[in-house]
């Protein structure tokens, strides 16, 4: 009973079980308790804070209305164009028309004007709209919007929404209507009336933000408690707007939750308006009845789900581990040691035992691995190494041979002397496969004296290396065999002087060391079967592939450095038939710079 007690199985079933369901109980009451605290006293301020956000979006949209009569009421063109006076009708016409070309410019600062009507005391009505254009209603002096519009003194008349165009008879869509009176600026004599119609979908979206229940009505009503706009539910029997509570200027926004319904209200400040948001107190009721109702379900469901899944956890915990603990067991026929000391259920411990023996093994068996490993990468270095092609070396003994033939002097002991220098560093493989760019450089002076000697000058050769570079690690013949195809298949069949620049440049943690040759160049099939040639695995150059012949020295190169410092490092080559060929040497920065021996001095340049 016990040892079944101590089992992983058992306890964590009753483990996990015990707890999901006390936390699923707390949990529940105390979401229930605060849901409803939050309910009852964060619903004031959220009413207050959209009503708000609300009278802000109405503010700065009643800004950008007022901005566009104000600037319609200081064009000077357009004052002097009303007032303007002719019998001759082709300038009546081209009057007309500049009217027009004015009002609809400020027709298109909004898209959501519908638009924009100008008459005159005289009787005179420009319009500027989409469709129905001119069709006027010829009763407007009796109506009510324009008596109130000739009342006032030119401040801005918000007239609310209509259920048609005020002024055009066939337009029957809802908009929004205000205006004021057109002033002659230099005199100060009204001289007619500005209305703009617009859409009032932004409106009635605007009121929408003060909605907190699907029963929430949202109103907009005037100073002598008109309604201008509203939104809520269809049918819906309006209060009394005078009965209800008004903002006033000490307090802006008012919340009434003292009946059965809370009560919300604003003042905008560019308008005589009252933005009134009403919600019954009934919508609050639903909201916590849900809640309950949610709370009770969810609890029972994750009851039941608890259980099951404490089952299935333990189940599925504890098979596994005696399954593993029995596969462990069958390996256990080396000399495994333990190193982890726990005290815990039986399948843990025994767990425990057998791992400290495997991880003994494995650190045995990797050991082992890479020393095997660091073994063969240095055998594949050294047979890359040996298969640097040694061509220069034939043309320069050719070449000695027929300069002792005729006589030794001075230059052909520079020769000689770069020669013993290149093969002393070529031969010196015992300490490092790797060496510093100073070292390559060095080697390369070496070898170019050679090359210049034996082309009799018509090489030249510029090398372009900061300081900072020059301890930066590299393969031992990186850059000689580069410099040996340059001269081999891009410069030498030139027959003519020619360049030879060899420079390095940085690339965020790289340094690119390129040599380009000003030579022969080659043509894309050949640049092509070179570059898939680097494409290949180093160890395949080891295998006899077929490629161009020159494509092996750059190979080699490509090869070595890739297996020194990653396969995002080797050689690229870029060529242009006739233009040249640029091969530039990938490696990384920063690297730990190796020690280096010097060449001997010399006076050879």
């Amino acid at each position: 009973m016990a040892r079944g007690f101590r089992s992983i199985h058992s306890r964590l079933f009753l483990l996990f079980l015990t707890c999901m369901t006390g936390i699923l109980i707390l949990v529940s009451f105390l979401y229930y308790s605060r849901a409803l605290e939050i309910i009852h006293s964060k619903i004031s301020d959220i009413a207050e804070k959209n009503i708000s956000q609300t009278a802000g979006l109405f503010d700065l949209m009643l800004e950008g209305y007022n901005s566009v009569t104000k600037s319609l009421n200081s064009n000077y063109e357009l004052t002097r164009l009303l007032q303007e006076t002719t019998s001759n009708p082709a300038i009546s016409v081209i009057n007309e028309r500049s009217i027009t070309n004015i009002i609809g410019a400020a027709f298109y600062s909004r898209k959501e004007i519908v638009g924009i009507h100008i008459i005159t005391n005289g009787g005179k009505v420009y319009s500027y709209e989409k469709q129905f254009a001119g069709v006027i209603d010829i009763n407007y002096v009796q109506t009510e919007w324009y008596s109130k519009l000739k009342a006032s003194t030119g401040n801005m008349v918000w007239l609310g929404l209509y259920s048609g165009s005020p002024i055009n008879t066939m337009q029957q869509d809802t908009v929004f209507v205000f205006g004021r009176q057109l002033y002659d600026l230099t005199d100060y004599k009204s001289i007619g009336v500005i209305v703009i119609e617009t859409d009032p979908t932004p409106i009635t979206e605007a009121l929408s933000n003060v909605s907190i229940s699907p029963g929430t009505r949202v109103f907009i009503t005037g100073m002598d408690d008109q309604l201008i706009a509203s939104k809520g539910q269809q049918g819906a029997r309006w209060p009394v707007f005078s009965q209800l509570p008004k903002p006033s200027p000490d307090k802006a926004i008012i919340v009434d939750d003292t009946s059965n319904q809370l009560i919300v209200a604003a003042n905008t400040s560019l308008a005589d308006w009252t933005i009134y948001g009403i919600t019954p107190k009934s919508d609050f009721s639903a909201e916590i009845n849900q809640t309950r109702l949610y709370v009770v379900i969810v609890v029972l469901t994750l009851i039941i789900v608890s259980t099951m899944l404490a089952s299935i956890v333990s189940k599925t915990i504890a098979s596994p581990l005696k399954l593993l603990i029995r596969e462990m067991k069958k390996m256990e026929l080396g000399n495994f040691s333990g190193s982890v000391n726990v005290n815990s259920f039986e399948e843990i411990n025994s767990l425990v035992s057998s791992f400290n023996r495997m991880v003994h093994r494995m650190d045995e068996l990797i050991e082992r691995i890479k020393l095997s490993s660091v073994s063969e990468k240095n055998a594949q270095l050294q047979a890359l190494q040996s298969q640097v092609n040694p061509h220069f070396l034939y043309n320069t003994l050719d070449m000695i041979y027929w300069m002792l033939d005729e006589k030794g002097n001075e230059r052909l002991s520079c020769v000689i002397l770069s020669l013993s220098q290149m093969f002393r560093y070529s031969s010196d493989w015992e300490e490092a496969s790797q060496t510093t760019f100073r070292q390559e450089l060095e080697q390369i002076r070496h070898y170019l004296t050679i090359i210049e000697s034996r082309l009799n000058d018509r090489v030249q050769t510029e090398i372009d290396v900061e300081e900072r570079w020059l301890d930066v690690v590299l393969p031992k013949m990186t850059i000689q065999p580069i410099i040996e195809n340059a001269v081999k298949y891009g410069l030498e069949p030139l027959g003519s002087p020619c360049k030879l620049l060899v420079y390095a440049v940085r690339q965020n943690h790289q340094l690119h060391i390129k040599v380009a040759d000003y030579g022969m160049g080659m043509d894309e099939e050949t640049l092509n079967q070179i570059q898939a040639t680097l494409q290949q695995l180093p160890s395949l150059v080891l295998e006899p592939v077929s490629r161009p012949r020159r494509g092996i020295g750059l190979h080699n190169v490509h090869a070595r450095v890739s297996m020194m410092f990653g396969e995002s490092y080797g050689v690229r080559v870029e060529s242009r038939l006739g233009e040249g060929t640029t091969v530039t040497i990938v490696v990384p920065l920063p690297i730990p710079l190796q020690g280096g021996r010097g060449d001997e001095n010399s006076n050879c340049g």
